[in-house]
Formats: structure tokens, C-alpha cells, sequence
């Protein structure tokens, strides 16, 4: 003997082809839709980024205090790129970032280029590299006083 549930008239499941169906829309909705509405950099190239132009100041300090003599971190806005002294790898930045540097006024090359110095005794120039994808941003800051650098979201 089998005992069933007492159906509406009119009430039906829906089939597991008609369930498949609706999630393949949706995942292709959202394949579409999210790339349109991220843009920019995802949040870890752009943190990505910003480790690699501290790691550079970093470098920059380690090698003027090493060597007792100033050392330079210049950065190109226009190329997205930087460099230290007395190496000769240009480092990259993703094409979407943006950049702004805060530096001393003697430190800036041009309207697109400038530097963040580094003293013999560990001090610098100071100032501070923001790079930005959107809403997001990391700011590279540089102790005048100590040479530290800090990357403050």
C-alpha cells in the first residue's frame, strides 16, 4: 500500500533540467557582470605592487647606509616603473594603478619622474608613494628622520 501527499491542483517541482538550466544563467550573468563592474587591479596585485616599492625603498636605504653614500629610489609615473640606484633592473607596476608621489622638491625630475633620496646615517628625504585601483589604495610612506618605510592601507 502507498500512501502520497495530497497535491494543489496546479502544483508541480521543477525538474532538475529546468534547475540547471537557471544556474547556467546565472553563472553567466555573473561571468559577465563581474568583470565589468571590478575594473582596475584586484586587491592583491595592487598589494602586490605596493610590497615590491617598498621593498625597492628598502633597498635603497640598506644600500646607502651599506655603502655610506646617498642612494635613490626614482620613480616614472608616466611608465609606471622604478629603479635603484646602482641596479640595473627597471621594475614594472601594473598598468592600472594609479601613482602619486609626495617627495622633496629637489627629489622631482620632471612632472612625471622623481625620487625619494637616502642618506649615509639611514635618513631620507621622506615622503610618500599612493597607489590606488579604485576605492582601494596603499600609501608607501618614508620617514624623513629614520628612513623607515610603511605601507598604511
Amino acid at each position: 500500500m502507498r500512501i502520497e501527499a495530497p497535491r494543489a491542483a496546479g502544483m508541480r517541482g521543477l525538474s532538475l533540467l529546468e534547475l540547471m538550466i537557471v544556474l547556467m544563467l546565472m553563472a553567466l550573468i555573473a561571468a559577465l557582470a563581474i568583470p565589468v563592474m571590478g575594473g582596475g587591479v584586484s586587491t592583491t596585485a595592487l598589494k602586490s605592487a605596493a610590497r615590491e616599492v617598498a621593498a625597492g625603498l628598502r633597498m635603497a636605504r640598506s644600500e646607502a647606509v651599506a655603502n655610506r653614500r646617498e642612494a635613490v629610489l626614482t620613480l616614472d609615473l608616466a611608465q609606471r616603473t622604478f629603479r635603484v640606484d646602482r641596479d640595473p633592473r627597471i621594475h614594472g607596476l601594473p598598468r592600472d594603478v594609479e601613482l602619486k608621489l609626495y617627495t622633496a622638491q629637489r627629489d622631482l625630475v620632471s612632472e612625471t619622474v622623481g625620487s625619494v633620496r637616502f642618506f649615509p646615517d639611514g635618513g631620507s628625504t621622506g615622503g610618500r608613494i599612493t597607489l590606488a585601483s579604485g576605492e582601494r589604495k596603499f600609501d608607501i610612506d618614508v620617514d624623513w628622520l629614520t628612513g623607515r618605510v610603511v605601507i598604511a592601507q
